[in-house]
């Protein structure tokens, strides 16, 4: 337990006043417990409070020439470097009046001359150790505070960790390349920015670090794809109906697997929340014809609908093995004819007003023919094991 009454290591005290008799008495009294620092007027203490090393209490005179105690007091108080030094007044003033104006200011003390020096003394050494357990309780807070800073840091990395690797997971199954989904999440991301002022929009985008949500979310539309066969999951060109119902599976596969994460850890956490809203909802159509629910209009939750756009556009616009890109122009008027049937009709508008950033997104995330290569030659040696009948 603290002792009040025993020397604090390496505590000071700063004492102002304009008497010479005084600061000579004062120092007397404490140097053999503190270190002491004397300032002869306002002017001093406060300078000294500006450059030397901070005291650990301030034992003021109230009645001095120029900046009087008042003052100081005043402006200790009003500045963070200084706020927290506890300041006892020493005065000759004892009007109740006096001593009420002073610890309106934020002195936590008022001792009248004469000075008492038993009295002086415990209450120096009792300020002097509230004083202590405070900046200690200050540590420590400071200390939790980094520390969950700390922990929450690696909650996100290993969160962020997880869904790079479902993604990529997702990605080496697909004939999409791993740049696919870095533009598609860049998409997503300037559509939210764009609605974000929008009246239908505001509540559910401006909502704190939903942007950066829907970002970090959106590389995990397609993991459900693990889950379909490769001869389906690889086939270039179009699907016949039966392999069509098999594909659109993955809306469904993805969904029941976040499902299974959020009841395994047993919380509701947002990002589960959202990756599964896009999951298995981007192929849902504003006009009620996608799929795997059919739902219609707002039914739709906002995440799907961005990813919807951004997934549809950046189909369009890369090349894959068996297909050139379409030029953006021509894309563009596929999304825009798509208002009010495909997609929500406001986040046609926010693409419209995006083109440009879609374009530089595109340009900056292009697929190498490197990479397109190494999709070819995947599909071509899945293709190679086959069974005949999947062949047929």
């Amino acid at each position: 337990m603290l002792d009040l009454q025993a020397p604090l290591a390496r505590t000071s005290v700063l004492v102002v006043d304009d008497s010479a008799e005084n600061l000579a008495l004062l120092h007397g009294l404490l140097k053999a417990r503190y270190r002491v620092q004397l300032a002869d007027s306002g002017e001093r203490a406060l300078r000294l409070l500006e450059h030397a090393s901070l005291p650990d209490l301030i034992l003021l005179d109230v009645m001095m020439p120029g900046i009087d105690g008042h003052e100081v007091c005043r402006q200790v108080k009003s500045q963070p470097r200084t706020r927290d030094i506890p300041v006892m007044f020493l005065t000759s003033l004892s009007d109740s009046a006096d001593e009420t104006h002073g610890l309106e200011l934020g002195a936590v003390d008022y001792i009248t001359k004469p000075v008492s020096a038993p009295i002086l003394l415990a209450r120096v050494a009792t300020h002097l150790g509230v004083k202590a357990m405070q900046d200690l309780l200050r540590d420590q807070k400071h200390h939790l505070e980094l520390e969950v800073r700390r922990r929450t840091a690696e909650v996100l990395a290993t969160r962020d960790a997880t869904i790079h690797a479902l993604a990529s997971l997702a990605e080496t199954r697909d004939l999409e390349t791993g740049n696919h989904i870095r533009r598609t999440q860049r998409y997503v991301r300037l559509l939210a920015e764009q609605l974000c002022g929008h009246p239908r929009f505001a509540d559910f985008l401006c909502r704190d670090g939903i942007i950066e949500l829907l970002f970090k979310c959106a590389p995990l539309h397609d993991i459900g794809k693990v889950g379909i066969p490769d001869h389906i999951l690889l086939k270039p060109g179009r699907f016949d109906a039966a392999e069509f119902e098999i594909m659109k599976r993955h809306t469904t596969l993805g969904r029941e697997a976040i499902e299974r994460a959020a009841r395994d850890v047993g919380a509701d956490l947002p990002f589960l929340r959202v990756a599964e809203q896009i999951v298995h909802g981007h192929h849902e159509k504003w006009d009620g014809s996608g799929y795997p629910q059919g739902l219609v209009g707002d039914a739709i939750p906002i995440p799907a609908r961005l990813m919807a756009l951004a997934d549809v556009y950046d189909a369009l616009i890369s090349r894959r093995v068996y297909k050139a890109g379409m030029p953006h122009e021509q894309a563009a008027a596929i999304i825009l004819a798509g208002a009010g049937t495909h997609f929500d009709p406001d986040v046609v508008e926010a693409f419209r007003a995006l083109q440009e950033s879609f374009q530089i997104v595109a340009r900056t995330y292009a697929d190498s023919d490197a990479e397109l290569h190494e999709k070819f030659t995947l599909q071509r040696t899945v293709a190679s094991h086959r069974p005949t009948s999947q062949l047929q």
